[in-house]
């Protein structure tokens, strides 16, 4: 069992924390806990009672109607689909069972969106999404890194699984991709998808991973032929520390095409050597695999 913080609830379900209170206030939803010390807190049901109220509040329910309702009925609504985005709940049952390191589930609610969509789709529309969701929450301080760890692993082995069933490459295609983290970023899901798009297109692309030193790189690249080095960057940089290293990367490499994928790229405004590329989304990813293929 964990205790969230009411920073934690408000980015997991983009409700206000001043809201928060003031639904527990007036209608006595969202009913938090309190240590010795006093400090607010919120346990795992807690925190997916507010999920499911979010969900229901964000798809047209006035809060008044949805107080009125109990426990189990808010349960059932929140099992449904409703509103313009029909994928919202599945992304919400995905938080819920990580919460709860229930892997079963979460196995369960990946294994129905993909089936009904496929990968790309999936991806965009499930995985991402829910991913970002997350991750506002892994930012802090208040959840396991084992819970990371749950996620991803899950979704690590789905991404992997469709690319080892893509067909063998036939396509004669002379790029060749090194698709890597640098040392210290562990973050390796995007890596994985850049990976199984490239190849779907039928570029050859050789993966080496997270936490890749430069040392690895160089020798790779010596004895083998490479023309672009692939990289996805999202926590362990200082916005100094990535300009410093996509500079350094560029130097090291002149002759090939250095494309550098991540949040943190946006936050750069440096002037980019001629063999940097810079991605900022994963539409910018699936742009960059179709209009190469």
């Amino acid at each position: 069992m964990h205790h969230f913080s009411i920073k934690d609830v408000e980015n997991l379900s983009g409700i206000k924390a001043h809201t928060i209170r003031i639904w527990e206030q007036r209608y006595g939803l969202c009913s938090c806990k309190r240590k010795e010390s006093q400090h607010r807190y919120y346990d795992n049901d807690g925190l997916k009672h507010i999920l499911r109220i979010a969900y229901l509040y964000h798809n047209g329910y006035k809060i008044s109607k949805i107080a009125d309702l109990a426990p189990e009925q808010i349960i059932q609504l929140a099992s449904k689909k409703i509103g313009n985005n029909e994928f919202d709940v599945f992304i919400n049952q995905l938080v819920e069972a990580s919460v709860d390191y229930d892997q079963q589930q979460f196995d369960k609610v990946l294994n129905i969106t993909l089936s009904m969509m496929g990968l790309e789709k999936w991806i965009e529309q499930i995985v991402y999404p829910f991913m970002h969701k997350i991750g506002l929450l892994w930012m802090t301080d208040h959840v396991l890194p084992a819970q990371e760890h749950f996620s991803s692993h899950i979704i690590q082995k789905k991404i992997i699984v469709a690319t080892d069933k893509l067909p063998a490459n036939a396509s004669g295609k002379k790029d060749r991709f090194l698709l890597f983290t640098p040392e210290k970023e562990e973050h390796e899901i995007p890596l994985l998808i850049a990976n199984y798009l490239l190849k779907k297109q039928g570029f050859k692309t050789i993966m080496f991973g997270k936490n890749v030193s430069l040392t690895s790189l160089q020798y790779y690249c010596k004895h083998h032929t490479v023309s672009h080095l692939y990289f996805h960057l999202i926590t362990n940089f200082t916005d100094c520390e990535t300009q410093g290293y996509l500079l350094k990367l560029a130097k090291l490499f002149p002759d090939k095409k250095i494309i550098a994928a991540g949040p943190l790229m946006k936050k750069l405004s440096i002037d980019l050597p001629h063999n940097v590329a810079l991605i900022h989304s994963l539409k910018e990813v699936m742009d960059l695999t179709h209009q190469n293929s």
